[in-house]
């Protein structure tokens, strides 16, 4: 089952990935940090994400449990983006990452060892 999780659900996500299983408060005070959003919407948003069953809530404390990993959001983001922008074409995608700035060696040779695994 695939969860469509927004930008501001994907911050919540974000901290629960990077910090692990934590209290919604702790949640709330990264975020405050991180960009400004008060207790309520960060416990709103936290909420949808339970609701679409992204996040766990248990007992004490409002303990968040992430329940998709990141590599799966991260996969069905990217597969959403080549075929919204590139028409389904992950060497467009690839083509289009490489032309934007100029890459080290050391860059270079892991996508050369990259591309050599897929092969």
């Amino acid at each position: 089952m695939e969860i469509k999780l927004f930008d501001s659900e994907l911050k919540v996500m974000n901290v629960l990935w990077r910090e692990g299983d934590t209290t919604a408060k702790r949640i709330s005070d990264v975020l405050k940090a991180e960009t400004g959003w008060n207790m309520n919407t960060t416990y709103t948003l936290i909420k949808r994400c339970i609701k679409k069953g992204a996040i766990e809530r248990s007992e004490p404390n409002f303990m968040c449990h992430a329940l998709i990993p990141k590599e799966d959001v991260q996969e069905a983001e990217t597969n959403e983006l080549i075929n919204k922008i590139f028409d389904g074409s992950a060497d467009k995608l690839f083509a289009a990452l490489l032309g934007r700035k100029r890459l080290t060696a050391e860059q270079i040779e892991q996508l050369k060892q990259i591309v050599g695994d897929l092969e």
